[in-house]
């Protein structure tokens, strides 16, 4: 909803642009940008917004881009006090973001009849398909602004596809590694630690066992200990399965299915096994990341504790609070093996 102004009026932000006739691509790439933040057009060359931090920056950015290509552009925070009523304007975002969701809302629609109608769970490809129109989803949402009825549907609808996803899931969950057995543990894996060990060691301090400690070794002819427990190694007690890096292995294996953990599973894949499964276009800046890290930091113990305030802001930009159902757990098992 958008802040309210003088007189308890809601503020909105207007965009206001002058554009020469060239270059000719400027008035399409214009448009094309304000679609995509979902502005809607108020006048020929005035659109508008609901007043909100994300909206000021989205506008700010393409006035600057019409201004660079040689246009004239300016924002205004304002409340509109004639002309057009609130009423009206609301009706207008409720109908943009109808458009937009109409398609997904059929196509969601036929996948959760699709899935239904599986007696087995969705692999491969139609994995990656789901993953694209999660995506999707989430895209448009973000401009029902003013929670369209269209946009409830497709809320509703993903929420249905993931409820039965967890459903047909639950051979993997009735196999779930009790926490217990790996709470005071080394944990073992190869040096130079990339992707999938960077992310699975942030995994287990974050959802397993706080104070884990990690040794490294050599991939071929490492002496493993007693009750160390091992990762991302050939026979490892937690490793690639099937098509599943061990991110993701882990993340079945522990029971966890918060939709952030998912979202991060599908970037650590793509990075790790460069199949494009999930084709996830936040994959690149996170491998760029890790990179850097790796360039930063030759030893694998500091690599993994410089990599773990990266992966927990990750973790928070998918909507993600914190672990509700492992990392307390973790804790308390620690508290009764300290006090025996």
């Amino acid at each position: 909803m958008p802040e309210r102004g003088a007189a308890g009026q809601p503020s909105w932000l207007l965009l206001i642009h002058q554009l020469p006739p060239r270059p000719l691509y400027l008035r399409a790439q214009v448009r094309r940008r304000l679609a995509q933040v979902g502005a809607v057009p108020l006048k020929n060359s005035v659109y508008v917004l609901p007043d909100s931090p994300e909206g000021l920056e989205d506008l700010q950015w393409i006035a600057q881009e019409a201004a660079a290509a040689g246009g004239e552009a300016c924002v205004c925070r304002a409340t509109i006090l004639s002309g057009v009523t609130t009423e009206a304007l609301e009706l207008r975002f409720r109908d943009d973001a109808s458009a937009r969701l109409a398609p997904l809302k059929g196509a969601l629609a036929d996948r959760l009849a699709a899935l239904r109608r599986a007696r087995a769970p969705a692999a491969g490809a139609r994995q990656a398909d789901l993953a694209r129109l999660r995506r999707q989803v989430q895209d448009a949402a973000r401009t029902d602004f003013f929670n369209s009825d269209i946009g409830q549907e497709v809320r509703a609808l993903m929420t249905a596809i993931d409820q039965h996803q967890a459903k047909t899931s639950g051979r993997r969950r009735a196999t779930v590694q009790p926490l217990g057995d790996l709470t005071g543990r080394v944990w073992v894996t190869r040096r130079d630690p990339h992707i999938d060990r960077l992310a699975t060691a942030w995994l287990i301090r974050r959802f397993v066992d706080p104070a884990a400690r990690f040794r490294f070794v050599d991939p071929v002819g490492a002496a493993i200990r007693e009750g160390e427990r091992t990762y991302d190694m050939v026979g490892a007690h937690f490793t690639h399965e099937g098509d599943r890096c061990t991110f993701e292995t882990m993340v079945a294996r522990l029971g966890l299915s918060d939709a952030g953990l998912r979202s991060m599973a599908e970037i650590v894949h793509d990075i790790d096994l460069k199949d494009a499964k999930f084709g996830r276009p936040d994959a690149a800046g996170v491998h760029q990341v890790v990179q850097g890290l790796i360039a930063a930091h030759a030893d694998s113990a500091a690599r993994i504790a410089a990599a773990r305030p990266v992966f927990d802001a990750l973790y928070a930009s998918f909507g993600a609070r914190g672990s509700k159902t492992r990392r307390a757990p973790a804790k308390s098992v620690a508290r009764r093996r300290a006090r025996r």
